[in-house]
């Protein structure tokens, strides 16, 4: 990642998320949402391992539910994080009677790989084991990430089939299945990430860096294991990458790429490259953009 863009747009984004704590994020939902905040899904009391859950006025067994994965450099940001530039599509999610859940995560800064991975994967559990409680689909789960949550969100999809141990907390495959992806702009090969121009000295300092403990460059088997790629094979989930044809945090090649090894897999997919469209931000909450995201949801959730 270009590190002085990416440490500029973190500064908005993360000035953005203390703007919405003090004007809670809860105004972007319809008024008739109802809420569960802060709930513990991993049996402790770290902050890191909650998430919340919103439901639309009416749920039922046949409720899809669409998980949000929050952006950050795996490093900042909060479950409540991205949803400030997208909230037209937020509202959306419940106006047409999807469940919603937002999960949070450890730091890479506090608990390095593969705890990320770990985490998403006791949430996604404790929201499949829970769905009768909230009254949704535990067979229906889409996921929608951004950014390192588009990382972890496609990292978490594709290798749920082929279970690799150290991702889960038990060391247990996980129960559920994802039905599809929606990746906003997330890293998908993390050796692809590696510095091409400048001095390869600055890479420790990048947030793939902090994520593995190394640089890619160095511990190019940890950037494998770590890099969604990895895991694509025929029995994937389908996906719908969005990204910003500007973004010069994630080249938009990283889109292309995990694109072009899904069709490689014959796993059905689609790109969208938002023009001009920077790291993040309302230009990818447009009216095309939603359209869709909808028009993928009713196609390969709904089903």
């Amino acid at each position: 990642m270009n590190q002085k863009t990416f440490a500029f747009g973190l500064l908005l984004s993360f000035l953005g998320v203390k703007a919405q704590t003090a004007h809670p994020v809860l105004a972007i939902f319809p008024p008739e949402t109802r809420m569960f905040q802060n709930v513990a899904y991993a049996g402790d009391t770290l902050k890191k391992h909650q998430l919340d859950i919103y439901l639309p006025a009416k749920t039922g067994p046949s409720t899809p539910l669409v998980v949000w994965v929050h952006g950050g450099a795996w490093m900042l940001n909060d479950k409540y994080a991205d949803m400030g530039y997208m909230k037209n599509t937020i509202r959306a999610i419940l106006e047409k009677g999807y469940a919603f859940a937002s999960i949070d995560y450890r730091y890479s800064t506090t608990a390095p790989f593969p705890a990320q991975i770990q985490d998403c994967n006791q949430a996604l559990t404790f929201l499949y084991r829970n769905a009768e409680k909230y009254n949704y689909d535990k067979n229906r789960i889409a996921l929608i990430g951004f950014s390192a949550g588009g990382h972890l969100a496609s990292l978490l999809a594709l290798s749920n089939n082929n279970p690799v141990p150290d991702f889960y907390a038990d060391r247990k495959p996980a129960p559920f299945r994802i039905k599809t992806v929606i990746d906003f702009y997330g890293p998908a090969d993390l050796l692809a990430m590696i510095p091409r121009t400048g001095s390869l000295s600055d890479s420790i300092r990048d947030p793939e860096s902090h994520l593995l403990g190394a640089t890619p460059l160095h511990r190019p088997d940890l950037a494998k294991i770590a890099s969604p790629v990895t895991y694509i094979d025929k029995n994937d989930p389908q996906f719908l990458i969005i990204h910003g044809q500007k973004d010069e945090s994630v080249p938009p090649a990283q889109s292309i790429l995990l694109s072009s090894w899904l069709t490689l897999a014959k796993v059905k997919n689609r790109v969208i490259i938002v023009p001009n469209a920077p790291h993040y931000g309302s230009m990818f909450d447009s009216d095309y953009n939603r359209k869709a995201i909808f028009e993928w949801l009713e196609t390969y959730l709904q089903r």
